[in-house]
């Protein structure tokens, strides 16, 4: 007959040792994701605020950590008699029946305030008030600026008339391939065909009648502006912002502040159209401290789009959301 083979008998030494080692590992990895990462993205991006690892992030974490570490000690048996060992000693009271008690005691209580206390309702007082325009480091410049396409100058009118007229007008690149596609479905159309608002069917109207006047040559540049400007909404802000600009996006619930719903009152039509280009410009990393903790995930667009680009997108997004940018205030000097 085979004799079973019998492990020796562990030392306190050695329990205590294997146990001591793995509570420490864990401590260890828990210390380096609860304050070594935000400490590392401080570092990174130069601000002066941390990146906290969100609560759901560090319960994943802590439990790989633990899964390894479980698999790491019952791999062989040896680590695992290792490991056991102070905890029998300590159920079966070796270390003295006080220390059971108070042990046993002990634990389930740390165990239930924490339960307790990420739980229990709190009423505090907030650390900042939230500001929703954040504009401390707001350029003073951009107090008067306006969007240049929502009321083209005359000789940008002018060279639109023309282009209109030779039936060559240039779109910017990003729907010239469905612009043209359009055009070999529909060979006989003129190429603004495409647009089917009201304004551009008039001034194709009014071609016909070789006489095109200025006012409606305006109105069909700003709406060929915009047609452009929702093209560049739908690739660059549609997946967060959504398509009505309501901040329902198919990417918005990924987010923990999500974006902000632009149809609301309350929103872009409350800042001058100034500081809608700023913030699309600067993105979420050109927020002043105020705005922490409800700082922005967009990106800074003046990276990848070039100004006019940005206008484009600021009109079509205050139409879409049937909107319309504030007016600045005028002050008048009062005379005694």
């Amino acid at each position: 007959m085979n004799k079973e083979k019998k492990l020796a008998p562990v030392s306190f030494k050695q329990g205590t040792g294997q146990f001591i080692s793995t509570v420490i590992t864990i401590i260890i990895i828990y210390l380096i994701v609860k304050m070594g990462i935000p400490f590392v993205t401080r570092k990174i991006t130069g601000m002066g605020f941390p990146f906290p690892v969100p609560g759901a992030l560090m319960i994943i974490f802590m439990v790989l950590t633990t899964i390894v570490m479980f698999i790491y000690i019952t791999s062989s048996e040896v680590r695992l008699q290792e490991f056991l060992a102070p905890i029998l000693k300590l159920l079966k009271g070796e270390y003295g029946n006080k220390t059971r008690l108070i042990t046993l005691t002990i634990i389930p209580l740390i165990f239930g305030f924490n339960i307790y206390s990420s739980t229990a309702p709190k009423v505090s007082t907030p650390t900042a008030l939230r500001i929703q325009h954040p504009s401390s480091n707001f350029p003073k410049a951009n107090e008067t600026l306006k969007n240049p396409l929502r009321n083209p100058a005359d000789a940008d009118v002018d060279k639109f008339i023309e282009e209109v007229k030779s039936s060559h007008v240039e779109f910017i690149p990003q729907v010239k391939e469905d612009v043209e596609r359009w055009k070999g479905k529909n060979p006989d159309s003129h190429i603004l065909g495409f647009i089917p608002t009201e304004p551009v069917q008039t001034l194709l109207k009014e071609l016909k009648t070789g006489n095109i006047s200025r006012e409606r040559g305006r109105a069909a540049l700003i709406e060929k502006y915009l047609f452009e400007g929702r093209a560049l909404f739908a690739m660059n802000c549609r997946p967060c912002h959504g398509d009505s600009t309501a901040g329902d996006g198919p990417m918005a619930d990924g987010f923990k502040l999500r974006p902000i719903n632009f149809t609301d009152t309350g929103t872009i039509d409350t800042i001058v159209e100034g500081y809608t280009f700023w913030r699309v410009t600067e993105g979420g990393r050109g927020l002043p401290v105020e705005a922490t903790p409800w700082d922005s995930a967009m990106p800074v667009w003046k990276t990848d789009l070039p100004e006019e680009y940005r206008w484009r997108i600021i009109l079509a997004e205050y139409d879409l959301a049937q909107k319309g940018p504030r007016e600045p205030e005028k002050h008048e000097e009062k005379k005694y």
